[in-house]
């Protein structure tokens, strides 16, 4: 029996929600739909993610009602080393992004245990009822060809030294010595057959077989860090969600090794205080007090309330969280997240990352690996500091909204350190302020970067003057990819996508799609 009357896709680009809207036309769940739309996205999004990367989804299972949290995200690399190269192929590259500048160390030296691969192929197996070879399909139709779209192609222009750092990418990335752009046909045979080779003999020759072990040759031979040891002993884990209350709703998001679902938790335990319901949206006031609570949240992170535990105890202490508060009254990167929820009620809500890659490809497979080795945000103690074999820690925060044991609200975003704030910024318009969800993703940000307020225009004159009395503000001149992509779901109701990276919804109605 149908709960809603229509399944609803929202991703960051076209190809991936028609992935996902095939699937469930097709007769697939919300888990069938997200898995191939993590697989189109490799293809669609190739700046944004790969199945060389890692990532995290969030699954809320609706006739069981079991929230379970997978954890593919990737792992430090090394194990099996007899010693580390001395001068690992670990060097720098800066994006530049419109209104801020990031430095990103790439190299074979950079490569962190990719696990979206498995982690897509785990879901499936565990939780999807397509065959496997009907999931892959929409992916390899996009490998075959599709046309650049403007969004990605700006991604791919920023990423440029990256993308053709090495022959197999200028192969994909600039053939006949042109750069990709916008309005062209972008092609990758190599991932086509490597996803038909998946449909007939799933993962083992990337993690076990004649792929890991070309890899760990190249690794070897380049100074790199990756392992045939790491890739054949990698494991996707299961975990129980993180679980807070927020305004008479429990949200679900990401627990341990993300440390962003923590602090979006963090975020809105503090907003929930500071701020009635129901106020306005943008108003002066409410800035002003939002920008207090994210100084307040950056103070927590540096004394160490990063995890669930920490937070637990933060939160099980009115006296510690009455500081806060007082504390607050004394001030007057490459990611791509896919939400889905089909018409039984299912609900997955998954954020992938490959950083800016590392600029190497798995031979055989057109997949570019990930650099999360060398994301400084990621390595608080500091590159190549843990030992291998350890879970990488994250921002990514895929997150669900329930209440009375339904989900209310599938949400999540890419963005790196701004995925916190983005992901709080719209959970606080659509429950305390009832704006709608693709009105509440459209609206314009802030984000606090080391003391600086970063603010989108779209805000009230009035209420950006305020801000500056108090403040260092850098006001944008545009809406930005650097302040995330949301793309949310409020189940059976509508779907919103960030155009700030491409959003796009699918809705799959009495067998007919609307797009």
């Amino acid at each position: 029996m149908n709960m809603y009357d229509s399944s609803i896709v929202a991703s960051g680009h076209l190809h991936v929600s028609e992935a996902a809207a095939t699937m469930l036309e097709a007769g697939g769940n919300a888990f069938d739909a997200v898995v191939a739309a993590g697989f189109a996205a490799n293809v669609a999004e190739p700046a944004l993610t790969s199945l060389g990367g890692g990532g995290f989804m969030l699954a809320h299972c609706a006739d069981s009602g079991d929230d379970i949290f997978f954890d593919f995200f990737v792992d430090t690399p090394g194990r099996g080393l007899v010693e580390q190269p001395v001068h690992p192929d670990f060097f720098g590259v800066t994006v530049n992004f419109s209104g801020s500048a990031q430095d990103f160390q790439i190299g074979l030296g950079s490569v962190a245990v990719p696990g979206t691969l498995k982690g897509l192929l785990h879901i499936h197996k565990r939780l999807g009822r397509m065959p496997l070879t009907d999931v892959l399909f929409p992916a390899k139709k996009i490998a075959l060809g599709h046309i650049l779209n403007e969004q990605q192609a700006h991604f791919l222009d920023l990423l440029r030294p990256i993308m053709i750092l090495t022959e197999r990418g200028r192969r994909i990335y600039k053939p006949e010595d042109t750069y990709v752009a916008q309005n062209d046909t972008l092609v990758n045979y190599e991932t086509a057959a490597f996803l038909e080779q998946l449909s007939l003999e799933g993962d083992e020759s990337f993690y076990k077989g004649e792929i890991a072990r070309l890899v760990h040759r190249e690794m070897h031979d380049g100074q790199g860090l990756l392992t045939a040891t790491d890739l054949a002993q990698y494991t996707v884990k299961e975990r129980k969600p993180l679980s807070v209350s927020y305004r008479k709703h429990t949200f679900l998001t990401a627990p341990e090794p993300s440390m962003g679902g923590s602090l979006i938790a963090l975020s809105l335990a503090l907003a929930e205080r500071e701020m009635e319901s129901g106020y306005t949206w943008g108003s002066a006031k409410h800035l002003l007090t939002m920008t207090d609570v994210m100084r307040e949240v950056e103070r927590l992170r540096s004394l160490g309330i990063t995890s669930p535990s920490t937070l637990k105890r933060f939160l099980d202490d009115d006296l510690v969280i009455a500081e806060s508060c007082r504390q607050i009254r004394l001030f007057s990167r490459g990611t791509t997240h896919i939400s889905v929820a089909d018409n039984h009620g299912n609900c997955a809500s998954m954020t992938c990352s490959n950083g800016e890659g590392s600029g190497y490809f798995a031979p055989g497979t057109g997949v570019m690996l990930n650099n999360m080795m060398g994301e400084d945000d990621l390595h608080p103690g500091g590159f190549h500091s843990s030992p291998p074999g350890q879970r990488v820690f994250s921002m990514m925060s895929p997150s669900l909204l329930l209440k009375n044991g339904r989900v209310r609200l599938v949400i999540g975003s890419g963005g790196s350190k701004r995925i916190r704030t983005a992901v709080t910024q719209v959970v606080s318009q659509v429950v305390d302020c009832n704006i709608p969800l693709q009105q509440a993703v459209d609206g314009p940000r802030l984000y606090l970067d080391e003391g600086r307020l970063q603010v989108e225009p779209g805000f009230s004159p009035y209420a950006v003057d305020e801000l500056r009395k108090n403040n260092s503000v850098n006001l944008w001149g545009c809406k930005d990819v650097y302040f995330g992509g949301v793309h949310a779901v409020i189940p059976g109701v509508e779907g919103a996508g960030d155009p700030r990276r491409g959003g796009d919804v699918a809705v799959v109605f009495s067998n007919v799609r609307n797009m």
